[in-house]
């Protein structure tokens, strides 16, 4: 027994892609990229939407906040996960596992929420444009960020403490490349259907319902566009959506796959590589697909760089 609690207390191993070594060399490089290219292009959207005069709206106001919320995300988790790829020790700390599992969950908990934000704000810009700046005025947007942030701080809170508070037995060994709630939930040595039920409906809650709400919102966009019948105006919904929807398509398609179904999806490649997707790739992407499907970060960067060069 003794010896059990003094493993318990000790340091986590992330066994990730530990019985694959080749595979590991070249998930260090993808991986290290990916985050550098996180790095520089969520810095400089956050940047430009700062500078630029024209980027001053509602939309850019939570395009910030999702770039700013991605720095985060990634940083919680890639440090690590290069650290381990990159040798053979797989440890991590008990306090980084705790810290890790905290606040991974709960910026993946304000991502969901934005990104339904984000879809409530291009619902009114598409079917109510002449009442957008008077709906998503600018204290209303901060309150709606605000909600975001503190949601995702809310649920970590519950679900993260309830997780920690159950009894591992000496187990440490983790069949993934980092500290998340349905992996640590593997790890106890009691009953955990009651904790299983607990994961699911805050699944429900906290991601099949943005889900649900970001698809009406786009049903409704489409459903005023359709009645006004103009190719324009399917090109400017277009413009306007598809950035997001892509986004949304990315982030909510591998995080479901792995929330909803966690007894298939943990412990099997298949589900460490759908959480690298949406922990590390996915961040990388958001970048990309806002700035080269949208004229108006497109333009504010041209202008910066004008402004550099005739400096």
């Amino acid at each position: 027994m003794e010896k059990n609690n003094e493993t318990s207390g000790g340091d986590f191993i992330l066994l990730g892609f530990s019985d694959q070594p080749q595979l590991e060399v070249v998930l260090f490089v993808v991986v290290l990229v990916s985050y550098l290219l996180t790095l520089m292009g969520n810095t400089a959207i956050i940047l430009l939407c700062i500078v630029d005069s024209k980027l001053h709206t509602p939309m850019y106001f939570f395009l910030t906040n999702l770039s700013f919320l991605d720095l985060c995300f990634t940083t919680s988790v890639v440090p690590q996960l290069l650290w381990n790829l990159k040798g053979p020790a797989k440890t991590i700390t008990r306090v980084g596992c705790i810290i890790q599992l905290y606040v991974s969950l709960s910026l993946g908990t304000t991502e969901c929420v934005l990104l339904t934000i984000m879809a409530l704000d291009r619902y009114v810009a598409v079917c109510k444009p002449l009442n957008y700046t008077t709906i998503m005025h600018p204290a209303f947007c901060k309150s709606l960020a605000g909600i975001a942030w503190l949601s995702g701080v809310g649920n970590t809170l519950i679900q993260s403490t309830i997780i920690l508070q159950l009894p591992r037995c000496g187990h440490h060994r983790l069949h993934h490349f980092l500290c998340e709630i349905p992996a640590m939930i593997k790890l106890a040595c009691v009953d955990i259907r009651a904790n299983e039920v607990q994961l699911f409906v805050g699944t429900l809650v906290l991601l099949l319902l943005p889900m649900a709400l970001i698809l009406v919102s786009y049903g409704l966009i489409v459903q005023a566009v359709i009645k006004i019948k103009s190719v324009q105006a399917w090109r400017k919904a277009l413009g306007t959506c598809g950035s997001h929807l892509i986004v949304v398509s990315l982030f909510f398609g591998t995080s479901s796959a792995i929330y909803i179904q966690p007894k298939r999806s943990y412990g099997h490649s298949q589900g460490k590589f759908l959480t690298l997707f949406y922990t590390v790739v996915t961040p990388t992407l958001n970048p990309l697909i806002y700035t080269l499907r949208n004229k108006d970060v497109k333009g504010a960067l041209k202008r910066l760089l004008r402004k550099e060069q005739n400096l």
